[in-house]
């Protein structure tokens, strides 16, 4: 258990400070994932700023030690606790690899926005449309754990 707690710990730890730290950029980080052309993409990066483009570069490598930390959770968490006791195998299976696949959606999200913020690259449509598709499925992947959980608790206190 003590691996479930730490992951965990590390998970919330850097996604706080993340949050802190790209709180300024507006619009948000969120709209920036999610932009699925190059406008899109490009009208965000221009709201931001020179500064604030440089500010969200900085943020990258860090957010990669958050994916490890919440992909390390989310599997150790569906293996190692009673969470998905008595669920069917594909429950638990699904589980154990929701988070582990949303942090890899999430460090190609980051290396294709790394590429794509180092310069203006809008004769590359879909590479803005692969790393917005790479954040959707991050996002829904992390959502899809979070009602796996839920799942689990409501079975737990029934």
């Amino acid at each position: 258990m003590r691996a479930v707690w730490l992951s965990g710990l590390i998970a919330i730890t850097l996604f706080a400070g993340l949050a802190w730290y790209l709180a300024p950029l507006e619009p948000g980080v969120v709209a920036l994932q999610l932009a699925f052309t190059p406008k899109a993409f490009g009208e965000i990066v221009h709201l931001w700023s020179a500064e604030g483009v440089a500010h969200y570069r900085r943020h990258l490598p860090f957010d990669c030690l958050l994916l490890v930390a919440y992909g390390a959770f989310g599997y150790l968490l569906a293996t190692r606790t009673a969470m998905l006791e008595g669920a069917n195998r594909f429950l638990r299976v699904a589980a154990a690899w929701a988070l582990p696949l949303a942090a890899a959606a999430d460090a190609a999200e980051n290396a294709l926005h790394w590429w794509l913020t180092a310069e203006p690259r809008f004769g590359v449509p879909a590479a803005y449309a692969l790393a917005a598709g790479c954040a959707a499925a991050k996002w829904l992947l992390i959502a899809g754990f979070g009602l796996l959980v839920a799942y689990a608790g409501a079975r737990t206190k029934a």
